[in-house]
């Protein structure tokens, strides 16, 4: 049995903010946390959101997006929200240990050209990952 504490990461579509973090999370803290994405309405990893993480030299390219219906029945220890959405509409998980919400600006509702939409991505990357290393260095 695996000590790791195990974390979901919630936003509506799962295709860029619960990805990335999903990415930096189990690459920055995988010894300490199994850790899971899913959205409230699945739809595809963002071409984006797995470029701005090669960037990093992390590898989301394989991730799916996922329906957080898939989930149910599991028990985490954490739930982060990252997105008022899913917040609201986040279905109750038997035994949750703690849930955690913090906003990101959506950066898949950005729209125009790469030269654009890029630095959004990477900014809402790099914002996470500031939450995310502050999340797991305050769980014991």
């Amino acid at each position: 049995m695996s000590d790791k504490k195990r974390v979901l990461i919630l936003c509506t579509g799962n295709s860029a903010r619960s990805q990335m973090a999903e990415g930096l999370l189990r690459h920055d803290a995988g010894e300490r946390f199994d850790v899971e994405s899913a959205g409230t309405k699945a739809s595809f990893v963002r071409p984006e959101a797995i470029a701005v993480m090669r960037e990093l030299g992390i590898d989301i390219s394989a991730h799916r997006s996922k329906n957080v219906e898939e989930f149910q029945g599991r028990q985490f220890d954490y739930i982060i929200t990252v997105c008022d959405h899913a917040r609201e509409t986040c279905p109750v998980f038997s035994g949750i240990g703690q849930r955690l919400h913090r906003t990101f600006d959506d950066p898949a509702a950005v729209t125009g050209s790469d030269e654009q939409r890029l630095p959004v991505f990477r900014r809402v990357r790099d914002e996470l990952r500031s939450y995310l290393r502050d999340f797991s260095g305050s769980v014991a």
